[in-house]
């Protein structure tokens, strides 16, 4: 749909301004997004052997005398697990009538290859007892040239599994660092957190320096000691807690980044530039710079060959979004070894009177981060592409009733398509109780007769296709 109305003896056709509003009092989302990380963890495995000794010296009363049994306080030491991680939690709570077949199967296959392990190394213990004791008195008369000869072969053997292994060791070897970035160094910013159960205790964002640490309630960290680590690595303090070190995300750094006024928050950017349609080369205007983050935002969707012109009214504004903007090119510079476009024009002025900055210039998209918006409509829609899309973003619903009315009081050629909120919900996946305290059963659907038979005569329907 669209409103055509003359001007000038001539019709224009705009496409609508769609209007997204943001809400501060709660943030909740529709969809449910789950986000895996992946982190190095250095593993270790030890080993251990089992010592043997002869029948004289187990029946002996030497005080020196091997023995390999544990006591029962330490057996029982041993043998406890470790601490379930939370998806190991939800999985012991999970009922099985409340898991799909497919996943049932999958949980099965998890449970045998514990046991197929276990049962292969008693199987392995077994046979290297036996053969010892086969072995056990005829190994020790022999002399020493034996003992060199065999020593000799096994350094031979030793060596050619080392050459067989080793090759297939460097296939199977994943880089430590994501490809085409480099290990963490000076100068960038990263985010370190930690968390407990299902909360996050601590979450910042700072910027790798020399001779500076890493501070927090749960201890220190030297910068030093982070340098060099490859990024998504756990790193632990000086009284033992881990801390887990990562580069921030754009979402990540708009979030953490000092800010003057109120930002538009990823959510709520990501709608709009979808709703504008922007792509790689298009010319994007924005009004309202603020602390930078819609720039930031349409810088990277713009790409190399597109460009993206910011007016900003207040000084001290414009100051913050230039030097938010350039802080994230310098750390993504670092981190990348190449620089982040230079795609950003930032001027101090004021859209309504800033015709001459406007002049000749055409523009893809328009975005709209102001109190009054439909002030600078009339500047701003001769410049706007035929079929063009300005978006807008308003606080609360006050606002949007201001808008309407400039919108209906200025007779521009423009339709409002959609008024939206986006909010955002965070989930917590555990299993639920029902009130006599039993789990929820997984049922299957009930369908009507009629359902039944409109189902079966499509899909006979099918098969005669």
């Amino acid at each position: 749909m669209a409103v055509q109305m003359p001007f000038a003896g001539l019709v224009i056709m705009h496409r609508l301004v769609r209007i997204c509003t943001s809400s501060p009092a709660h943030h909740r989302h529709m969809d449910i997004p789950v986000k895996l990380t992946r982190c190095k963890r250095e593993i270790r495995t030890f080993s251990t052997g089992s010592v043997k000794c002869n029948e004289n010296e187990r029946d002996s009363s030497d005080p020196s005398t091997l023995n390999t049994k544990l006591p029962s306080r330490q057996a029982l030491l041993s043998s406890r697990r470790r601490p379930l991680s939370p998806l190991e939690r939800i999985s012991s709570l999970l009922p099985q009538d409340a898991l799909t077949p497919e996943v049932m199967q999958l949980r099965e296959q998890n449970q045998q290859e514990p046991e197929e392990d276990t049962n292969i190394q008693k199987e392995h213990v077994l046979v290297t007892e036996s053969a010892e004791e086969e072995s056990g008195h005829e190994a020790v008369h022999k002399d020493k040239d034996s003992h060199t000869h065999h020593a000799s072969d096994t350094t031979h053997s030793s060596e050619s599994q080392l050459n067989d292994t080793l090759p297939h060791q460097e296939e199977m070897r994943i880089p430590s660092t994501l490809p085409g970035e480099s290990l963490l160094g000076f100068g960038e910013l990263l985010v370190a957190e930690y968390r407990k159960k299902w909360r996050v205790e601590f979450r910042k964002m700072f910027q790798l320096q020399r001779g500076k640490r890493l501070e927090s309630s749960w201890g220190f960290m030297s910068h030093e000691n982070i340098a060099g680590q490859p990024a998504g690595v756990t790193l632990k303090t000086g009284r033992g807690v881990p801390i887990f070190i990562r580069r921030p995300s754009l979402d990540d750094y708009v979030l953490y980044m000092r800010r003057g006024p109120a930002i538009a928050y990823p959510k709520d950017a990501g709608i709009m530039i979808m709703m504008m349609d922007i792509t790689e080369g298009d010319c994007v205007l924005e009004s309202g710079s603020g602390s930078g983050a819609m720039s930031l935002f349409l810088s990277r969707a713009v790409g190399s060959r597109g460009s993206v012109l910011s007016v900003e009214i207040r000084e001290d504004h414009y100051k913050r979004a230039v030097l938010n903007y350039e802080r994230w090119r310098t750390s993504w510079s670092l981190r990348r070894g190449e620089k982040w476009p230079d795609n950003v024009q930032f001027h101090n002025a004021d859209l309504c009177t800033a015709s001459s900055l406007l002049a000749g210039r055409g523009f893809h998209a328009v975005a709209l981060d102001m109190i009054n918006p439909h002030l600078v409509l009339p500047t701003v829609i001769p410049h706007l592409h035929s079929g063009g899309v300005c978006a807008v973003y308003l606080a609360n619903i006050t606002q949007v009733v201001d808008l309407l009315e400039g919108l209906r009081c200025l007779a521009l050629p423009l339709l409002c398509e959609r008024i939206i909120e986006v909010p955002v919900r965070d989930w917590l996946v555990s299993p639920a109780l029902q009130k006599d305290g039993q789990h929820c059963v997984r049922k299957a659907p009930i369908l009507d007769n009629d359902q039944r038979e409109k189902d079966e005569t499509s899909e006979e329907a099918d098969e005669g296709k």
